[in-house]
């Protein structure tokens, strides 16, 4: 079978689809045949800078991916052959907080990932499909939707009116406005492009914002909130966007702090004096999973997908993605 695997730091360049033996699945373990895998700006990441991150080379990158088990180890009594199944980013973090042994169990980065014909993943790092999904709406939901749910849901749940900020178009902020629309929050979010922005009202987003007219854009927030600022904060860039995010949000708020996009220097007086919670998310449980694809079930929430790629065009589908032009996930069918 064959498989994609990062060769070297020389970046997507680097990428290589190579022929590796067949995996089988030990105690505790499936085997999926793998049929969509979606990207992720981590993703990228791991694949420009594999040395910086620690990366034992070749490796195989992609976190996200969803398919058909195709066999099942010994011990395993919930699955069987057949079931279509989504992985979890963390192959260990079943519940719970986060923990050291569950961030070493990451895909595509402290383990091989997704981005092969036929994976072997623990039994307890899968999840089935939500009704009605299939494997390319599927493959987007591990990282980005789950990431969107544990900051809308599990650090502040959300509720009809509350109002919520989100920088860009990328998967974790349209998921995002997703969720938020579907509970009745007031979105608000920020973009370069007034096409995507459009775009973003036609969902159901109420507030927007072009950084490129408004580089204060944290100041439109605060008009359209009169002075108050915002609930909660889904902050995807960064540092170099963290203090406008905080400026944004209201006294006594949340910033979920995602992306490292852009760099800048962060002062903690805004987080002090705002009294508000900076929590770190770095994407989610098994169990939150679980919780996100019910409530992807009772609101028929769908996944927005900007553009696919065959499998042997891989290296374009991460080019693609470090354009940044796209809107929403872009996946790569196996």
């Amino acid at each position: 079978m064959r498989a994609w695997q990062i060769i070297s730091s020389g970046g997507i360049d680097a990428l290589r689809l190579t022929d590796v033996e067949m995996p089988t699945p030990a105690q505790g373990q499936v085997r999926v045949k793998i049929e969509a895998s979606s990207l992720n700006y981590r993703d990228l990441l791991m694949i420009e800078d594999p040395i910086g991150r620690n990366l034992h080379l070749p490796r195989v990158p992609n976190s996200d991916a969803s398919g058909t088990i195709t066999a099942v180890g010994s011990g395993v009594k919930s699955l069987r052959e057949g079931d279509r199944v989504a992985s979890c980013f963390f192959s260990s973090w079943v519940d719970g907080v986060i923990t050291h042994a569950a961030m070493s169990s990451a895909l595509g980065g402290a383990l091989d990932g997704v981005l092969a014909e036929e994976v072997v993943l623990n039994a307890d790092g899968v999840i089935s499909l939500p009704r009605g999904y299939s494997s390319v709406q599927g493959s987007t939901l591990p990282c980005a939707a789950l990431t969107a749910w544990h900051a809308l849901f599990e650090v502040k749940r959300i509720q009809k009116g509350d109002r919520v900020l989100l920088l860009g178009t990328g998967g974790v902020s349209i998921f995002a406005m997703q969720f938020a629309v579907a509970v009745g929050a007031e979105v608000f979010i920020i973009s370069s492009s007034d096409e995507k922005l459009a775009r973003a009202k036609s969902m159901g987003a109420h507030h927007l914002i072009n950084y490129k007219k408004f580089p204060n854009w944290e100041r439109s927030v605060l008009e359209l909130t009169n002075g108050v600022g915002v609930d909660l904060t889904v902050e995807v860039g960064g540092s170099g966007t963290l203090t406008r995010s905080l400026a944004a949000t209201k006294v006594g708020g949340v910033v979920c702090l995602i992306g490292v996009l852009s760099e800048g220097v962060l002062d903690p007086t805004l987080v002090m004096r705002k009294s508000i919670r900076l929590q770190g998310i770095y994407v989610g449980s098994r169990t939150m999973f679980q919780e996100m694809n019910r409530a992807i079930d009772n609101f028929n929430i769908k996944p927005v997908i900007y553009q696919e790629f065959d499998f042997d065009s891989a290296p374009e589908a991460f080019a693609a993605l470090k354009s940044q032009r796209h809107f929403g996930k872009l996946v790569i069918k196996t």
